[in-house]
């Protein structure tokens, strides 16, 4: 079987950490693995497949012989690195936000889009976390009808602001617990016990850049430039998994019955009918897997021709890590 030189950019990091888990778990033939990172966690080791490997710092020439590089750090060392991956030869699956909305770079869900990746120049975009999971939830609805507008909230996880907002929540709980004043060191205000409605940074139409993902890389996902969103994006006290309620609007009216039959069809999506009694799924019922959950289908009260629906799905994995490592698993698929 062929196997494939791979570096992870980032690899210390809670993103990065679980690509590793996502590699092993998807048996991807790896002959070197490369961790890389800032100088800062330059020298950890890292175990994978019971062998511990050296994080070495992440410099122009640290991708020379890779064939793959999965990206999980930010948009500025992502763009910095970007040449020299290309240059090395090696193909960059990045997480960031820098390539997402550059009009020659895919931007891929594999279950959705996944033929785009192969129309790559060395760089391929893993979309935003919360858009992932939604178009997850609303992909098969799209393939009957074409979905117009979509009026989406999100309840996000503090994963999604790394491993530093995990830390965060942890501290408040335990200040909290302990009865000790909370000091927020990711956060902008308390997040444990509340909720907070601004995720980013604001854009000149008073949404923030995290709000204006879910239509701008939404209508790249779907091929649909015509796509309308409005969205509010909310950080809520849960470690990992992110959910979203979104009203859909489609071209002609899509009944109940055959909204679910769509996601229960869809790859990668799964009607909730019944979990424990209720049929609507939780940040904890889709956590540390891979699969979108989707429930509470029904009519919109405002528009004959709406959906409204509720979806989980984890922020680290298909959000983030599990969705570059299918995307890489389709190029090595592909090259059998």
């Amino acid at each position: 079987m062929k196997s494939y030189n791979i570096a992870v950019l980032g690899a210390s990091g809670a993103v990065g950490r679980e690509m590793l888990k996502v590699l092993d778990e998807y048996d991807i033939p790896v002959n070197e693995l490369r961790l890389l990172a800032s100088a800062r966690t330059a020298g950890k080791t890292i175990s994978f497949k019971g062998k511990d490997i050296v994080v070495q710092e992440a410099k122009p020439d640290s991708f020379e012989g890779m064939d793959f590089v999965l990206g999980a750090v930010g948009k500025g060392l992502a763009k910095e690195m970007a040449p020299h991956i290309v240059a090395a030869g090696a193909t960059f699956i990045d997480n960031s936000s820098a390539f997402r909305m550059v009009p020659e770079i895919p931007l891929v869900v594999p279950e959705i889009n996944g033929g785009d990746a192969f129309k790559n120049n060395g760089i391929i975009a893993n979309p935003n976390c919360s858009t992932i999971i939604t178009m997850m939830a609303v992909a098969g609805i799209h393939k009957i009808s074409p979905i117009k507008t979509m009026v989406a909230c999100t309840y996000q996880a503090v994963s999604g602001a790394g491993q530093g907002g995990i830390d965060d929540l942890a501290q408040q709980e335990n200040a909290l617990a302990a009865g000790e004043p909370i000091k927020p060191t990711k956060f902008p205000t308390q997040i444990v016990r509340n909720v907070i409605p601004f995720i980013g940074s604001y854009t000149d139409n008073d949404y923030t850049d995290e709000e204006m993902k879910m239509q701008n890389e939404g209508r790249k996902i779907l091929h649909d430039p015509d796509l309308k969103v409005t969205c509010t994006c909310v950080r809520v006290p849960v470690m990992r998994s992110h959910s979203i309620s979104a009203t859909l609007r489609t071209e002609r009216k899509v009944t109940v019955a055959e909204a679910k039959a769509a996601i229960a069809a869809f790859p990668g999506a799964k009607l909730v009918d019944d979990i424990d009694g209720r049929d609507y799924p939780t940040p904890i019922d889709t956590s540390d897997q891979n699969i979108v959950y989707v429930g509470r289908v029904r009519e919109d009260l405002t528009d004959d021709n709406g959906l409204t629906l509720w979806c989980c799905g984890d922020q680290i994995r298909k959000g983030a890590a599990a969705n570059a490592v299918q995307i890489l698993k389709l190029l090595i698929d592909a090259d059998k």
